[in-house]
């Protein structure tokens, strides 16, 4: 009797405690790490991370999805190791992923993240700055305390990814200044800024729980392409995301002028509603008052991306890169009940509100 196809023996996941199980491994490490930080660089972090409010007091912030954290532990499992083996990996991509975040919410002028004012607003610029600096250098110095040889091939993989992360932010901030960005210029620029971090954190564990190269490369395909799912469905959401789940303003992708997906899979579409895109998108670059525009002018745009194919496309990318990232597991041996984890956690990206 042949066997049953992979989806009939798939067990059911709740991805609510397996993130929750990343968040909850990964936190007291992190919160002993931050607490290094001279003074005030911990006290800002510390209100960055959601564990104070902007007066000092102790606060239950929203955290953030805590994919990443999720990812790491749960690679660690492919090796046989406990999920505990990869909580240094998942704290350091969580610092150099929230590194990234203090300083793009600055470039970006962004003034809310996860329903809050960002560090920079409350803060000063140069704290904000100063405190992504201090998380990126606690990073490598988490991994490489462990003095394994296991801590040093994570080390490598993550500053690779640290620097392909820094490329993509150049590459989006260098798009807004440009009338037209293809669709490959687009996803190479989201793989390096989202991908390669995902990417890592779906690695890290592995490795420091002894993974050869070939698994620990073959899981890093995996969580690039699920980053470019996941960038993607923060694409739509940033343009249509409901402001109450995503913690950003309306149209906030729109009101930066970002070439994301959706923006430039309509620019590439051809027709009545991309060319008068593209004319009014041209025009915006030169307004002097774009800041002021009304909602009813940021809903025109996303009507005219809408109408243009913008929206259907990336949504339809999400979901190849998706099925991608899932293929790519077929080439790494391990347990049915992990592959069913990593399979959930994929699931949850292309689905989720926020």
């Amino acid at each position: 009797m042949p066997p049953a196809p992979k989806a009939d023996r798939r067990t059911t996941v709740d991805v609510t405690a397996l993130l929750e199980r990343g968040r909850t491994l990964a936190t007291p490490v992190l919160r002993a790490a931050v607490d290094r930080l001279a003074p005030p660089m911990d006290t800002v972090a510390a209100y960055h991370f959601g564990w104070i409010d902007a007066q000092g007091n102790p606060a239950d912030g929203d955290g953030g999805k805590a994919v990443r954290p999720a990812l790491a532990v749960l690679s660690a499992e492919v090796t046989g190791a406990a999920p505990e083996a990869g909580v240094p990996g998942a704290v350091a991509v969580e610092l150099v992923h929230n590194f990234s975040l203090l300083h793009d919410d600055l470039m970006d002028g962004d003034e809310q993240r996860r329903h809050r004012d960002t560090v920079w607003k409350v803060h000063g610029p140069a704290q904000a700055i100063l405190v992504g600096d201090a998380l990126f250098a606690l990073a490598n110095e988490v991994l490489l305390e462990l003095g394994t040889a296991e801590a040093g091939r994570a080390t490598r993989r993550l500053t690779r990814a640290s620097r392909s992360l820094i490329d993509g932010q150049a590459q989006d901030i260098s798009y807004e200044h440009r009338d037209r960005v293809g669709v490959e210029e687009c996803l190479e620029m989201e793989g390096n800024k989202t991908g390669a971090l995902i990417a890592c954190a779906s690695s890290i564990g592995a490795v420091l729980g002894g993974a050869d190269e070939h698994t620990a490369d073959t899981l890093e395909k995996y969580g690039y392409h699920l980053g470019l799912a996941f960038q993607a469905v923060d694409d739509l959401l940033g343009i249509w995301g409901d402001p109450d789940a995503t913690g950003k303003q309306t149209w906030s992708d729109l009101r930066q002028r970002k070439k994301s997906l959706p923006v430039v899979a309509a620019l590439a579409a051809g027709g009545p509603a991309s060319e008068r895109l593209g004319e009014i998108l041209t025009a915006d670059a030169k307004a002097s008052d774009f800041a002021n525009f009304s909602e009813e002018e940021f809903a025109a745009r996303a009507a005219l991306i809408e109408e243009a194919g913008g929206r259907e496309w990336t949504a339809d990318e999400a979901r190849r890169q998706h099925t991608i990232a899932i293929e790519a597991l077929d080439a790494v041996d391990m347990p049915d009940r992990v592959r069913d984890r990593f399979t959930a956690l994929a699931d949850f990206v292309v689905v989720r509100k926020r």
